[in-house]
């Protein structure tokens, strides 16, 4: 082991007994590099984060622009500052409305929170509905409102009032009332394994919610800035939510994410009491100019145009194998379901082996993850789908 790993392990907190270990000393497109030149297959993406690759040059250029003329001034929403003003107007030109208004955060899970803090101040209700098997981040309100006790349990007392229904299921709807603040829902669940929603279910969602005064909050952390296919799934599906939760990808791989909603909503945060949520790095200025060069890259190059034909071609030579039970794909998030966790482990470890990266689902162990770049090329979706099938075929053998 080196120096570095054994470091590691003695002085960063540890997530799990088990890390990945995988030293990178670089990266680049689609590959991560480790000191001795290995090479492998991102098929993880950062969970969602690296849709236009590893150092894109486009985004690398805008980071040392903006280090170069300044970082951090103020506290969030004091100063005019350019990136944030850019970037903001520029997302809310591509969003439906009413969708107009965007406050900028740190994080997946800060979005979330400053969400379900908007929510309850612009209806003065208390409940929040949210769903079974969803990861919406893990911090306090976040993990209060995540749909798998496993996680939870060791950490309550956690914020009262949230109810958890089935995702899918339309006869569960009738549960959200005139008493619930906000419906808190990933379009296409994550961590759930990649759950598509039935037809017509989203939208029978958004009816309920204007039902009974709700508002209906998307959690587009994993599946925004074209992961689907389409820009926001929230387009994919023809659905507006009241406020929409996004991160990861948002941020061109630096710390971002943003809730947006109409500017009537928002302005529920300036008034009773003022600073209703306010952060001291949200919005930082390189991190908003790596987001919009990333945004402007996936737009000018078509990038989000390509993303389905690339997750079936995936389906189809990955699914072939008799291993692979089922894939559940929603443009290119995927999960290769093999229907046992031991199965599972054997594949993915033997796939870190052979260089690809991969995961499996926090909610789902009985499959992996494939969610590479979206500007992951053809052949290096036949090359990696190869490699795939290798790995499967040898650890068939030995099952």
């Amino acid at each position: 082991m080196t120096i570095l790993r054994k470091q590691f392990l003695e002085h960063v907190g540890q997530t799990s007994a088990d890390p990945l270990m995988i030293e990178v000393a670089r990266a680049e497109g689609v590959f991560l590099y480790g000191p001795d030149g290995r090479r492998w297959y991102d098929l993880i993406s950062g969970v969602s984060v690296s849709n236009v690759g590893h150092s894109n040059p486009d985004v690398v250029r805008a980071v040392q622009r903006q280090a170069a003329d300044y970082m951090h001034i103020m506290v969030y929403g004091e100063i005019v500052e350019s990136p944030q003003v850019r970037y903001a107007a520029r997302i809310a030109s591509l969003l439906p409305d009413p969708l107009s208004s965007v406050y900028f955060v740190n994080s997946g899970s800060e979005a979330i929170e400053g969400a379900l803090k908007l929510a309850k101040r612009c209806t003065g209700r208390r409940e929040i509905v949210a769903f079974r098997n969803a990861y919406h981040g893990s911090t306090h309100g976040a993990l209060s409102v995540m749909g798998g006790e496993e996680f939870k349990n060791s950490f309550r007392p956690l914020v009262p009032g949230v109810r958890h229904i089935r995702f899918g299921e339309a006869e569960d709807l009738s549960q959200i009332t005139r008493r619930t603040a906000c419906v808190l829902i990933e379009p296409v669940q994550g961590e759930g394994g990649v759950r598509i929603p039935p037809e017509g279910y989203l939208q029978a969602l958004r009816a309920r919610c204007t039902e009974v005064g709700a508002l209906l909050v998307f959690d587009e952390i994993q599946t925004g800035l074209g992961r689907t296919g389409a820009l926001f799934a929230l387009q994919k599906y023809g659905v507006v939510p009241d406020i929409l939760c996004v991160a990861k990808a948002f941020g061109g791989g630096m710390p971002l994410g943003a809730f947006i909603s109409s500017a009537e909503i928002m302005d529920a945060l300036k008034t009773n009491p003022v600073l209703g949520h306010i952060t001291t790095f949200g919005g930082h200025p390189v991190c908003c100019a790596a987001g919009l060069a990333s945004l402007e890259y996936l737009l000018s190059h078509g990038v989000v145009e390509q993303v389905e034909a690339k997750g079936a071609l995936y389906e189809e030579l990955v699914g072939r194998h008799p291993l692979v039970r089922e894939i559940r794909r929603s443009g290119l998030i995927m999960a290769v379901e093999l229907g046992d966790p031991v199965l599972r482990e054997r594949v993915t470890r033997g796939l870190k082996e052979a260089g690809i990266m991969t995961d499996w689902f926090l909610f789902c162990d009985t499959a992996f993850r494939i969610a590479p770049p979206l500007v992951i090329t053809e052949e290096q979706v036949r090359d990696s789908s190869r490699i795939v099938l290798e790995v499967l075929d040898k650890v068939q053998k030995g099952f």
